[in-house]
């Protein structure tokens, strides 16, 4: 990130590894934590690719992971994740997404309406994180008036800064992360358990009526599936639509370069996802010993893939550590890339484009307070605004 970025923003140049000092191989290792890391936009892509080799079950080398895996998508390797990919594959086709336009629009216009007047906003309170999150809730067939749980549960999973010391999670903060994400699933097997009696049009209870192989899934991997489907559908474009704005800010001549044509909205949304990636860093684990960057990675060891250094790579992209609306091609990576791809890519997308043209009809002016300076994620595997204060006259 150019320091210019962090000066703007009044931010700590240490407070995410990718504002300071550039990696200097595209494979290491870390003998402090025992880690693998792999910053390389190729390199990164050799393993996700790999799936045999470099597995998404970190289950059996993270053990507090293994009671949220069953049904999880994201701890999940083919074949057993191409099935479950495929039950919700028809809930996320172009079609439906593009039906869901018109709806997205209007939500849009009804959160921004409760900042109308008032000549200020709180980006991430009033836009960025109810908007995808009553999307996906109403998909599920929850109730969007329970947001207000998800916000607290999935906050205290990312969101604690004293949960994190140099960088790495505490005992306790890693405790109470477990704890809240056992109230979430608690809370979706409780509707689990009711759509087997009380079916819905809603994509949970097609959850609950599927079948894998002859099999139905349990209400525990329905519950874990729609958290996975719950948290990725909504934080991801929680942090697109905050990160977005604040880059308009900070940028504007490729402000006025949108403003002024809207069609550049969608180049402006893929550059801000290349720019400041939301997750910084997904991991993997080794089955066999396998080589990556022209190092051999033995079996049984955790690999962090740093999505938000594979985004800057000067091998793959020209002047990296510059903000360019025009960038053709962007091969980003932060959506991932293979089996893992991010199956609500296209929703996300759309969201964005819709918000950020909704926001320039109603707030031209818009500009970050200068008072007020932005809040950002604390955990180093994420990128993205948690407050970001506008004035809006």
């Amino acid at each position: 990130m150019s320091t210019a970025f962090a000066q703007r923003n009044n931010l700590d140049p240490r407070q995410f590894w990718l504002h300071g000092k550039e990696p200097d191989e595209p494979v290491s290792f870390d003998e402090q934590s025992g880690m693998w890391n792999v910053y390389g936009h190729q390199e990164v892509l050799d393993v996700l690719a790999d799936t045999t080799t470099f597995s998404s079950d970190t289950a059996r080398l993270v053990p507090i992971e293994g009671e949220f895996s069953r049904g999880n998508l994201l701890k999940m390797d083919p074949p057993e994740h191409n099935k479950l990919r495929k039950l919700v594959g028809h809930a996320f086709t172009s079609k439906m997404i593009a039906s869901l336009e018109p709806r997205i629009v209007d939500l849009t216009h009804e959160l921004l309406d409760t900042s109308a007047g008032s000549g200020r906003m709180e980006v991430v309170e009033d836009l960025a994180y109810p908007l995808p999150v009553i999307v996906i809730a109403d998909l599920l067939g929850l109730p969007n008036s329970d947001r207000d749980l998800f916000k607290r549960w999935v906050g205290e999973v990312f969101e604690r800064p004293e949960g994190f010391t140099r960088g790495e999670p505490t005992p306790e903060s890693t405790q109470n992360a477990v704890d809240q994400m056992g109230k979430l699933i608690a809370y979706l097997h409780e509707h689990a358990t009711e759509r087997r009696v009380k079916p819905r049009n809603d994509l949970l209870t097609r959850l609950v009526e599927a079948e894998v192989d002859g099999e139905r899934l349990s209400d525990t991997e329905v519950a874990n599936f729609g958290a996975v489907l719950l948290i990725a559908g909504h934080i991801t474009t929680t942090m697109l639509l905050g990160n977005t704005v604040l880059c308009m800010d900070t940028f504007p001549e490729a402000r006025a370069a949108v403003q002024s044509d809207r069609s550049r909205i969608p180049g402006m949304i893929e550059e801000s996802l290349r720019y400041l990636s939301s997750f910084a860093a997904i991991s993997r684990c080794t089955n066999r010993p396998g080589r990556v960057g022209g190092r051999t990675i033995e079996a049984d060891q955790l690999v962090l893939l740093w999505l938000a250094a594979a985004n800057r790579d000067p091998r793959r992209f020209d002047r990296p550590h510059e903000f360019d609306i025009t960038r053709d091609p962007n091969p980003h990576l932060a959506f991932g890339r293979g089996v893992h791809y991010c199956i609500g890519t296209q929703l996300a997308r759309m969201e964005g484009r819709v918000a950020m043209n909704v926001l320039f009809d109603r707030f031209p002016h818009f500009r970050v307070d200068p008072d007020d300076a932005p809040q950002f994620q604390p955990s180093p595997y994420m990128t993205g605004v948690t407050r970001l204060s506008l004035l809006t006259d």
